[in-house]
This record gives structure tokens, sequence and C-alpha cells, in this order.
């Protein structure tokens, strides 16, 4: 069979650029997504052999959250005046070593100090990524290949699940759990892939082009003035939502199979095996789905299915069987509602603003949704676990359903240099 014959979907549509682009893109969330989930898969051996409390556990993925928001938003401003490029390579290589660098601690503040530098690192990486395969991708393929870009979130997730037996089996639990944070430093070589065969996206170059010849740069608060505002306002609190209800799962799901339901290290990896398949394949649903009927009704179809899905995961009396095909949906769900933030957030904003409108509005969720996972530690004090993870999971996928109906639908819309959100209902 010939070359010719053989395709894979959307992905035999795309051009040589857009290709390299989009892995480009893949990686940085699978290598930084490793280094961001080692922490949770180690914080259980962190709470009972360095001394950890839980609510100390949900601070700590407060402050990489709240990183996460500073660096999003940080990144995309950067990302709008030097390039997407330069900025997602700076973003890659900062992530490894503060991962590296969470090898060395020993106590609570020290571990504090590393995951909010981690979490400038990741939000940074997820902003500008997301902007540049929306400016590459031409419209009537970018929901698809956009929101698949977020599978590379599972795939990162997947290889930190797999390694983790060797260094916290075969080890002992102390050095084993250093031992794996320094495994995290490996993404610093990604940043030679990118440098060579990733091209900066022609949008951003004809937006810069047009400063060198004396058009004045658009500073990044337009984002807060004019028609730009009411859009910003209902995207960053849709996020918050998803983000919310998102981080209580990928924060206190290893402890909760592990602490509450006494699962061991191997079949708790079976458990979280299931909710990765999940993170991979619902990026491509969402996509799918959001080229078809729309942005804002895809996003209130998955919420609605995803409080009910958190509802009887953490709430009701099921058994192993249906717990680990709901860890399935839960994943699937959760990587759908992610992945569509990208190629929606990119539609709602200018060029010149884009990169800053995004960061904005994925890092302000990150920010205001890391409460949620740190009141999930507390209320877990005197609550069951599972009982404060639901009622927190469920009241955040109630606030990102009311905004997302409010939210301008944007199929179709065109990112080339001179958009100013024409057709944007």
């Amino acid at each position: 069979m010939g070359e010719a014959t053989i395709r894979y979907g959307w992905y035999s549509d795309l051009t040589p650029v857009e290709k390299r682009t989009y892995w480009a893109c893949f990686g940085g969330f699978a290598l930084d997504s490793m280094d961001t989930t080692i922490y949770a898969l180690v914080m259980p051996v962190l709470i009972s052999v360095v001394g950890i409390t839980r609510p100390e556990a949900g601070v700590l993925a407060s402050a990489s959250l709240i990183g996460s928001a500073v660096g999003g938003w940080g990144a995309g401003i950067l990302a709008d005046r030097h390039g997407r490029m330069r900025v997602l390579q700076f973003t890659v290589l900062w992530c490894a070593l503060t991962t590296l660098a969470a090898a060395f601690c020993s106590g609570f503040n020290e571990f504090l100090v590393a995951r909010f530098c981690q979490g400038l690192g990741y939000g940074g990486e997820a902003a500008v990524g997301g902007v540049l395969i929306s400016e590459v991708v031409r419209p009537e393929l970018r929901a698809r290949v956009a929101a698949s870009v977020q599978a590379g979130y599972a795939v990162g997730y997947a290889v930190s699940t797999a390694v983790m037996p060797l260094f916290l089996e075969t080890m002992a639990q102390d050095p084993g759990w250093r031992f794996f944070f320094a495994f995290g430093v490996t993404p610093a070589l990604f940043v030679a892939f990118i440098r060579r065969l990733v091209p900066e996206s022609q949008a951003y170059e004809l937006a810069a082009a047009r400063r060198r010849r004396g058009e004045r740069a658009a500073g990044f608060w337009r984002i807060f003035d004019g028609v730009h505002i009411r859009r910003t306002v209902v995207a960053v609190t849709m996020s918050t939502g998803i983000f919310g209800g998102a981080y209580v799962m990928i924060t206190w799901l290893p402890t909760y199979l592990r602490l509450a339901l006494g699962l061991p290290v191997t079949q708790t990896a079976g458990y979280l095996a299931m909710n990765i398949l999940g993170s991979l394949t619902g990026p491509f649903f969402y996509g799918m789905i959001a080229d078809r009927i729309g942005r804002r009704p895809t996003f209130m179809l998955f919420l609605l299915l995803q409080a009910t899905n958190v509802s009887i995961f953490l709430l009701a009396p099921i058994g192993p069987a249906v717990t680990i095909g709901l860890s399935y949906v839960l994943g699937a769900l959760q990587g759908g509602l992610a992945s569509g933030m990208l190629p929606t957030f990119s539609e709602l904003f200018p060029t010149e603003i884009r990169a800053s409108g995004e960061g904005f509005c994925l890092s302000g969720g990150r920010g205001f949704g890391s409460v949620v996972p740190a009141t999930v530690g507390m209320l877990a004090a005197t609550w069951p676990l599972g009982r404060a993870m639901g009622v927190c999971a469920i009241a955040s996928y109630a606030v990102a359903f009311v905004f997302a109906a409010m939210l301008p639908e944007t199929r179709g819309v065109s990112l080339d240099a001179d958009h100013q959100n024409g057709g944007i209902s």
C-alpha cells in the first residue's frame, strides 16, 4: 500500500509545519504533565515519610496552581512581545529544572517554594502552547487539533505512573521519592527539538512586522477594556470552575485510592491507568463535537456529564467494577473540558493580545480554582475525604456551567493577524 493511501483522520490533512507544531505542543504538554503529576503520585509517601500533613498537601497543590496562574499570564504577555516559540522553550526548561530541585527538598517550606516555581513553568507552557497550535492550524480543524494537544497531559501522567513503581517499589521510599523527582529533569532535552524544527507562527510574525513598521504595540490591559472585558470575565470564571473541579480529582485521587479506599500501590496504578486512558481520549471526543456543534454547547454538555459522574464516583455506594469504569469517564470528561479551553480562549482575542488573553483566562482559572483542593484538605480534617472531594468538585462544575452558557460562540472564526473578533456571537 502506497504512502498516499494511508490516512490517519484529520492528522493526514495537516501540513508539515502544522504537524511539527502539533508535536512540539503535544510534547510540551506531555513532559510538563509528567513532572507535575509526580507530586500527586509521591504525596502519600511525603505524608507518611516526610511528615507532610493533609492540609499541607492541599496547600502544596494550591501553591502549584497559583504558580501556574502567575506563569500563564506572565508567559502570555511575554509571548505577545517576544514570540510564541522562544517563550515555549523557556517554560519547558524551567519546569524540568524546578522538578529536579524538589529532589533536594526536606520539609514543607522548601516544597512550597519548589512547587510554586514548577507551577510557573507549567502554566506558561500550557498558555503559550495553546495559542501557538491555535494560530497555526486552520479554522475547520482547530478544535480537533488544538484540543487533542491536551491529550499530551494523559501521556505525561501515564509515563509518571508507569515509572512510579521503579522508584517507590524497588527502592526504599526514601531516597526513592528523591530519585523520582530527579527523573523529572528529562524534559529539558525536548527543548532541542523545539529549537531546531518548529517555526514561529505566521500570525505572530505578521503582527511583529507591523510593530516594526511603527504600529503601536497593544498593552496586555486591553483584555480588560471595551469589547474584551465581558469575554475575559466569562472565560476566566468558567475556567475557574473547570480547573477547580478538575484539580480536586487530580490532586486528591491517588490519596483517595490509597488512604480512603486502602488500595495498594499496584492496584492504585490500575485505577489511575483507566483515568489516564480517559484523559487521553477525552480531548479527541471534545474536538470532534465542538467542531460540529460549537464550543458553548459542548462545554455545557461535558460539564453536566462530569458533575453527574463525580457524584456517583465519590458519593454513591459503588463496587470496584463500577469505580474503575467511572475512572475512565472521569478522565475523559476532565481531559475534554481542559482541552476545549485552548482553542476557545485563543478565538476570543485578536493576535496582538491573544497570548495575554488566553494566558490570563487559563491562569486566572488556575489561580482562583487553586483554593478548591486546599479547601478539600481542610474539610477532610473532619469529613470523609470522598465527601469533601465530591462537594467541592460539584460546586465548581456548577459555577462553570452557568458561565459556559454565557460564553461567546467562536466556531470557525479566523485567527489571522488582522482578526478583530468579527463574527463572534
